[in-house]
């Protein structure tokens, strides 16, 4: 993955063993980054707005992340993603995560959205 940088690009979920995805209003996410330090925001779904920073090195990608829900409450907690680089150019984020106070280990696969 070297030479592609996730800067200024966005990705919306496609599928996560966490929750239902719904297909209408996914999460969204922005990213940015520099020098191997990654982070944005992202909302949609289940969250109202969440914030997300971590590294990257070559196609690793680890984070610490909190949201709000629409539902009440917040969740937090860490990720690492592996990103892939599709036929078609454009980039996935497969995912894997807990949520803090919680050993579940569960996947994601976020799809970028090609720039228009």
């Amino acid at each position: 993955m070297e030479g592609v940088n996730l800067n200024g690009r966005k990705f919306v979920m496609v599928s996560s063993t966490a929750s239902a995805v719904d297909p209408d209003s996914p999460t969204e996410f922005q990213y940015w980054e520099a020098d191997g330090v990654v982070w944005g925001s992202y909302t949609g779904d289940t969250v109202t707005h969440g914030r997300f920073v971590g590294t990257r090195d070559g196609a690793d990608v680890a984070i610490s992340y909190a949201h709000a829900l629409k539902a009440g409450g917040k969740a937090g907690g860490q990720s690492s993603s592996r990103v892939e680089q599709g036929e078609d150019g454009l980039l996935r984020l497969v995912e894997e995560f807990r949520f803090d106070g919680d050993d579940t280990l569960h996947v994601s696969v976020c799809a970028e959205v090609p720039a228009s």
